[in-house]
């Protein structure tokens, strides 16, 4: 395949599995890591970048900084347990935090459609500076933009944050060794249910809330813990299948989990089942993945236990070596089946 007519030097156009962007190649998956490597990566990223973690960790005169920018297009606006404001906050701050940075300065920019109530623009922006304050960083820069009625779905975020690295160790994807354990913060799939039920407008018996949360404090005491945390991701599009898929294919490891020691609430669990959904591909904007070396992690399980965003912290799996590059699940009746990345769009708009 050549490239088009006018643009002599440049690179073919890569094979893609579809010829327009789908829903899809949002999702925190399979279609969105073709995109990534199809596209993104062979224009724009250094030939060195191997892999691709939360954060871009740079170092600028002896002064390691983490860099990291994120896009919010959640739908609805507000939802419960939170808002898009509040997510924009949270979810820049995690992708700093799990890159073992300490964050300190976000951006924002706002695209707003016209039409927009100002209380609602309001309410969404009174809501990102608690969730800063409460987190002790600073929105220093932004900009707004405006377009037709119709061209936009009411408000879309985007922030970029920076944070200083203050772990020494490796702290990557490709970091995972056969032996490790594989450990979770807490309960999953809260925030795509809440976002989805809000979107359809459907009621449960007991509510159920976006776990969205600011992790940094979190990391920052795993950290302080041990110095053999192999690797931290934020468990947001994709669900846990997605990060430890990540995981698997950037260590060339196997990873097996355990369905029993995966905690999920009641409530999700049912509107999933109900639904058809598989939490294990359900986005989540408070939950983290860690892999720890074996012999500490009962000490880093410990830690997180302590902390107010890791009291239902458990370890859910090791890493193997065989297997390399898949995600095995230990089912309750004693089998196992593949974990594969989501192949489409589950929840589309859930970030």
């Amino acid at each position: 395949m050549t490239a088009p007519e006018g643009a002599a030097g440049a690179c073919p156009i890569p094979s893609l599995s579809y010829r327009t962007v789908l829903l899809g190649h949002g999702s925190g998956g399979r279609l969105m890591h073709e995109l990534i490597e199809k596209v993104f990566r062979p224009l724009l990223l250094p030939p060195e970048t191997r892999v691709l973690n939360d954060a871009a960790v740079l170092d600028i005169n002896g002064l390691r900084l983490a860099f990291t920018t994120d896009a919010f297009v959640v739908d609805p606006l507000v939802f419960p347990g939170g808002d898009i404001g509040r997510l924009a906050v949270n979810g820049t701050i995690n992708d700093l935090a799990v890159s073992g940075a300490r964050p300190l300065f976000l951006s924002a920019a706002f695209i707003l459609e016209e039409g927009l109530p100002i209380d609602t623009l309001w309410q969404v922006v009174e809501s990102m500076r608690r969730a800063a304050e409460e987190a002790g960083v600073s929105i220093v820069t932004g900009d707004t933009k405006v377009v037709d009625r119709g061209k936009a779905d009411k408000l879309f975020i985007t922030t970029t944050g920076i944070g200083v690295v203050e772990y020494e160790g490796p702290l990557s994807a490709s970091e995972a060794r056969p032996g490790d354990l594989v450990l979770l913060n807490g309960p999953i799939a809260a925030h795509g249910m809440a976002v989805m039920l809000a979107r359809e407008q459907v009621e449960f018996e007991r509510p159920i809330c976006s776990d969205t949360a600011p992790l940094h404090t979190l990391v920052a005491t795993m950290l302080q813990t041990s110095p053999r945390i192999r690797c931290i991701r934020d468990v947001t599009r994709g669900g846990l299948a997605s990060a430890l898929n990540e995981i698997a294919t950037s260590s060339q490891v196997g990873i097996h989990i355990d369905e029993e020691a995966i905690p999920i609430q009641e409530e999700v669990k049912g509107a999933c089942e109900i639904l058809g959904l598989d939490p294990l591909h359900v986005a989540n904007e408070g939950k983290l993945v860690a892999v720890v070396a074996r012999e500490d992690a009962p000490k880093v399980l410990g830690a997180m236990r302590a902390h107010p965003l890791g009291r239902e912290a458990a370890i859910i799996g090791e890493v193997v070596e065989d297997h390399r590059r898949l995600v095995l699940l230990r089912t309750r009746v004693g089998g196992f089946r593949v974990v594969s990345m989501l192949a489409g769009e589950q929840l589309p708009r859930i970030c």
